[in-house]
């Protein structure tokens, strides 16, 4: 990271972070599904640490949930200073939605997730209670827009 990316305060803006983030996990959503994904939501972006100019910044993603054309990726981001030599500190981390799209434009299917360890399963079963949460959230709010 460096000067050009810093906010009021000296440390790495919330926004830079985020767009690596969802730059990774286009690019594992695009991987996954074969062709062009485009994200529908940020589910949840949570800040741990903040990020300091020099820092070395590492974000790794995966695909924790798939639907019949969305899919949840997780991503998880890491820092670690340029000139020492010490362990990474996670610095965010967040859940987006991506879907698929054919040429046109319009929805296709993606190829499922397949929990096979402990730690997919719990991430497959949490994604769903996010997933929930989320369709949960949007009928609420389209409820109160009504009344």
């Amino acid at each position: 990271m460096t000067a050009l990316d810093t906010n009021l305060l000296g440390t790495v803006h919330g926004g830079v972070v985020m767009k690596l983030v969802d730059d990774v996990a286009g690019a594992v959503a695009q991987r996954h599904c074969g062709g062009p994904a485009v994200t529908a939501t940020m589910d949840e972006m949570t800040f741990l640490e903040p990020v300091h100019v020099g820092n070395l910044v590492h974000a790794h993603g995966r695909v924790n949930w798939t639907g019949r054309t969305s899919m949840e990726v997780g991503v998880r981001v890491v820092a670690e200073p340029w000139n020492e030599v010490r362990p990474p500190t996670a610095v965010a981390t967040a859940y987006l939605v991506f879907v698929a799209l054919n040429e046109d434009g319009t929805p296709r299917a993606v190829p499922p997730v397949l929990p096979e360890t402990e730690e997919d399963r719990r991430r497959f079963a949490e994604a769903e209670i996010r997933r929930t949460h989320r369709l949960a959230r949007r009928q609420a709010i389209q409820h109160s827009r009504e009344s």
